[in-house]
This record gives C-alpha cells, sequence and structure tokens, in this order.
C-alpha cells in the first residue's frame, strides 16, 4: 500500500509546477502514476480519465480523485485531491493578500491587459479541437447557444438543460425509427 505522503507530494508536485489549466496537468498525471511510479497500468489511467472527464468538476481534479481512490481510497482521494489544491490554493491566497496594493500599478495593469488575449485563446483551443469531429449542424447550434447565453443573457444552466433535453429526444426519435 502506498503511504498518503508520498500520493500527497506527487499531486502536490504536479500542482505547483503545472501552468495552462486542468488539460495541462493530465500528461503530468499519467507520466507520474503510469510511467514513474507504477501505480497504475496505461490502459486503466485511461479509463480513470475518460471517467474523470464525465464527471462534473474540472478534470484535474476529478483526475486526481479517481487516480487517488484506486490507489489508496477515500483516503488516498482526499490526500491526492489536496495535493492538487494546495498549491493553487496558496498561490492565489498569496496574490489576493498583496493584489489591492499592487492593482493600481501601470505595470501590473499592464500585464494583466496583455493576458487576456492569451487566456481567451486558453478557453477557445479546447473549444476548437472538440469541434473537430463535430458534425456541422451541431457547430450551429453549439454557436446558436453561445450567442444565446451571450446576447440574450440566458443562464447557461438552462442551456445544458435545453441541450439535454433535446439529446434525449433526439436519441428517442432514432430509436422509434430503427423499431419496425
Amino acid at each position: 500500500m502506498r503511504p498518503l505522503l508520498e500520493l500527497f507530494w506527487s499531486f502536490f508536485k504536479i500542482g505547483v509546477f503545472t501552468f495552462g489549466g486542468g488539460y495541462a496537468m493530465i500528461p503530468l498525471i499519467q507520466r507520474e502514476v503510469t510511467d514513474r511510479k507504477g501505480w497504475i497500468p496505461a490502459q486503466e489511467f485511461l479509463d480513470l480519465l475518460t471517467v474523470a472527464q464525465s464527471a462534473p468538476g474540472p478534470i484535474s481534479l476529478n483526475t486526481s480523485v479517481f487516480v487517488g481512490y484506486k490507489i489508496r481510497g477515500y483516503a488516498g482521494a482526499v490526500a491526492s485531491v489536496l495535493g492538487v489544491v494546495v498549491p493553487s490554493f496558496a498561490i492565489i491566497l498569496v496574490i489576493a493578500v498583496y493584489f489591492a496594493d499592487i492593482r493600481r500599478n501601470p505595470v501590473v495593469d499592464a500585464a494583466f491587459r496583455g493576458m487576456r488575449p492569451a487566456v481567451v485563446a486558453l478557453i477557445l483551443a479546447p473549444v476548437f479541437s472538440l469541434g473537430r469531429g463535430m458534425h456541422r449542424a451541431l457547430m450551429l447550434v453549439a454557436a446558436a447557444a453561445a450567442l444565446a447565453i451571450w446576447l440574450l443573457d440566458l443562464s447557461p444552466i438552462y442551456v445544458i438543460l435545453a441541450g439535454a433535453a433535446g439529446g434525449i429526444l433526439w436519441e428517442l426519435a432514432n430509436i422509434r425509427k430503427l423499431r419496425p
């Protein structure tokens, strides 16, 4: 059985040295738990990653929960989540403490203005990569949903619920077509 501290430390290192969001952490988590530590076989990691992607929440947290649980049960899940979250929490806490003092600094303000396009690109990149294999009609539906949220100030929750209902109705209609 793996010590909880070793599990925490592995995920702590990943949390400290990963920039670019949750998807950027996945290769580091895989390298750590499959290649370096050998805790989980590669195919099993891919299965855990599939479950993590389908669960609500950030992919990096979901992956750390499932990997930690697989390795050491509930205690492992807690240790791995804490390992991945504590670095970000500490960094944000330090920034928040000093941000009020430096927010009016013209250099800091210029840096934030310069980061905006990069943040937009980081958000749009996964959208385009997910949309590559999507049918054109579904791309139009996604664009209409985004415009409805943006222009009509519609809650994303309603758009998600409408999409789920539409998907269920679509599948039910296809099932009826297949029946003789």
